[in-house]
This record gives structure tokens, C-alpha cells and sequence, in this order.
């Protein structure tokens, strides 16, 4: 594809702005009620997330995943710790994930550091799933290389004869992060390319709110 044509993909934003007058001094409100509002607009996935991790060489990898939960704790998702991103957060436990609503013309970054959360919730989480998604975090050996799909496909046969003659438990290579954040930025499209940007960074004392430029 050449430039003119994704030159003519440009849109124009504006649908909304963001101020500081009316700005929660806590970004955890903010970001509820930007969550709120992609739910109830219908949009497809709104708590899909990119997240982004380090390997030790340095090398920069990310992927979309869904947020499952978020408190004043942090930010929480589920995955196979033997997977690419989990060999990452083992290493470096630095981790940054991105919501892009497109529809509401919002984005939403997050920055901090990753804990795995403790087996019991884990455990807990796990046992909600469906049965085919607790089959298939079971049987994937995810991110390591397979001879191909007919491997896969009998990986998850096997284990799904397993699981219905009992074995349901949680592997323990399976389980929960948290993402504790030490900065938000909260960006509303705007017309001209003059965006709003409103950045959260957590001090000693609280959250330091700042207007970045676009």
C-alpha cells in the first residue's frame, strides 16, 4: 500500500474534550468511568488492553490481552506464566498496557510494575472459566514451537478426556498478574491534531495531575 493511500485514512477527532476543572484527583475514578462509558456504548472488547513487557536482551514485545478486574490495587490479567510474557515479567517486572477505545476517540496508558497475584485467587478465577478455555490454557504450551496444528488439536483431546474424567484443577503454570501503576495518561482526540493529554504520576504524597502537549 502506498503513502497516499493511508494518507487518505486520515479522520478528523473531536467528539469530546478533557479538562482539568472536573478532574478526579485520583486517576482510578477517571478511568472507571472512561470504562463505564465504552461498556455501555456497546463497543466490541472494551476491556481489551495492549500489553507490553521487556525481555532481558532489551527487546520491546507486545500483545492485546483483557483486563479481568481493577482497584485502587491495580490492574489485573490471566496468562500462562511459561509464555513469552511471562518469561519477560520474570525478568523485569516493569510492564505497560494501552485501552484504545476508537469509537469514543480515547486512548488510555498505563504504567508500573507486575506481581503474580497469590494461588487462591488464581484458583478462584480459574474455576469461573469456561470449560473449553480451562481445557485449552491446560493443553497449550503457549509461545513455545509446535510441529503444527494437528499437534495442537491432539494436545487438546487428550486433555480434554482428562478434565472430564476430573482433572480440572488450575495448572500452576496458569495464574494471575497485577499491574500496579505508577503513571496514567488519559488522551481525548481532538480537532487539529491539538489532543488532550492529561497525565497522572504518583509521588509520595499522592497523584501529580499534568497537561502534556499533544
Amino acid at each position: 500500500m502506498t503513502g497516499e493511500k493511508f494518507n487518505a485514512l486520515r479522520r478528523e477527532y473531536g467528539r469530546q474534550r478533557l479538562e482539568e476543572s472536573g478532574t478526579p484527583e485520583d486517576p482510578l475514578f477517571l478511568f472507571q468511568g472512561w470504562m463505564e462509558e465504552a461498556i455501555n456504548a456497546g463497543l466490541n472488547e472494551p476491556n481489551a488492553m495492549v500489553l507490553a513487557t521487556v525481555s532481558p536482551e532489551g527487546q520491546p514485545s507486545a500483545r492485546v490481552v483483557l483486563l479481568k478486574d481493577f482497584s485502587e490495587a491495580g490492574f489485573t490479567f490471566f496468562t500462562n506464566y511459561n509464555s513469552r510474557k511471562g518469561r519477560h515479567l520474570a525478568q523485569n517486572r516493569k510492564a505497560a498496557v494501552l485501552f484504545f477505545w476508537e469509537a469514543l476517540e480515547r486512548q488510555v496508558r498505563i504504567e508500573g510494575e507486575v506481581e503474580k497475584l497469590d494461588t487462591e485467587r488464581s484458583d478462584r478465577y480459574f474455576s469461573t472459566r469456561p470449560a473449553d478455555s480451562r481445557i485449552s490454557a491446560i493443553a497449550s504450551p503457549q509461545s513455545e514451537v509446535v510441529p503444527g496444528r494437528a499437534f495442537l488439536e491432539e494436545r487438546w483431546k487428550e486433555t480434554e478426556q482428562a478434565f472430564h474424567s476430573g482433572h480440572t484443577a488450575r495448572p500452576g503454570h496458569w495464574g494471575g498478574y497485577l499491574l500496579r501503576p505508577v503513571r496514567f495518561e488519559f488522551w481525548q482526540g481532538r480537532e487539529n491534531r491539538m489532543h488532550d493529554r492529561i497525565q497522572y504520576r504518583r509521588e509520595e504524597k499522592g497523584w501529580q495531575m499534568d497537561r502534556l502537549a499533544p
